[in-house]
């Protein structure tokens, strides 16, 4: 999606194309212009999965505050990477760690109300299978107790769509670490939704972590 002058956005493959994003920003630094595609190819995305963490209300901010960082650093950009979005999600991730409050509430008010306004939105076939399969409101109270380091891996991979390998460039650790954060926020997940389900729902919740690796 590609974003206008009244703030909407058009679809990806009505936006321009000019190579991966390491040409892209490769480009920029001769032509600063040319990072608005980054922009273009990203932000929709991203906004979302800040929006998720954070609530709309922060959300815009966060993600002009990500492309402002990213592009006073693009000349330090390595070229071997031809995807952004483990560069992007490695700002986002440390902004995001600046509203660890924010988001606290943001899981809270989901546990209470059980409505998710960007969910609400953005409805897909994840989200679907989340109704489906577990309570929301009791996944956001799991989400909230969960240590920041293993929600931040947990949801790159569920929310943001990246790799293990990604989600270890996104955070600067090696791949072992993000597998082992995953498998022990999978475990304390399983254990606090089954804790509050009865039987029956508990061994749907079960089933579907294994079945998405916790696609929420």
């Amino acid at each position: 999606m590609a974003p206008q002058r009244d703030g909407s956005f058009l679809d990806d493959e009505a936006a321009p194309h000019a190579g991966d994003d390491s040409a892209v920003i490769a480009g920029s630094l001769h032509d600063p212009e040319q990072f608005a595609l980054l922009y273009q190819r990203h932000a929709p995305r991203l906004y979302r999965y800040v929006a998720r963490r954070l609530g709309p209300q922060i959300a815009d901010d966060i993600v002009a505050e990500v492309f402002l960082h990213a592009f006073r650093q693009r000349a330090g950009y390595d070229a071997g990477y031809p995807d952004a979005r483990p560069w992007l999600y490695g700002i986002a991730t440390r902004l995001v760690a600046r509203h660890r409050r924010a988001e606290i509430r943001q899981y809270r008010a989901l546990e209470r109300t059980g409505v998710d306004q960007v969910a609400e939105s953005f409805t897909d076939a994840v989200d679907a299978r989340v109704s489906a399969a577990c309570e929301y409101r009791r996944l956001a109270g799991a989400l909230a107790a969960l240590p920041a380091a293993y929600r931040d891996a947990l949801l790159l991979v569920a929310w943001a769509g990246l790799s293990y390998d990604e989600a270890a460039l996104t955070l600067g650790v090696p791949v072992g670490t993000v597998r082992s954060r995953l498998s022990r926020a999978r475990a304390r997940l399983r254990r606090q939704l089954e804790a509050e389900a009865d039987d029956g729902a508990s061994g749907q919740v079960s089933g579907s972590l294994r079945q998405t690796r916790v696609e929420l």
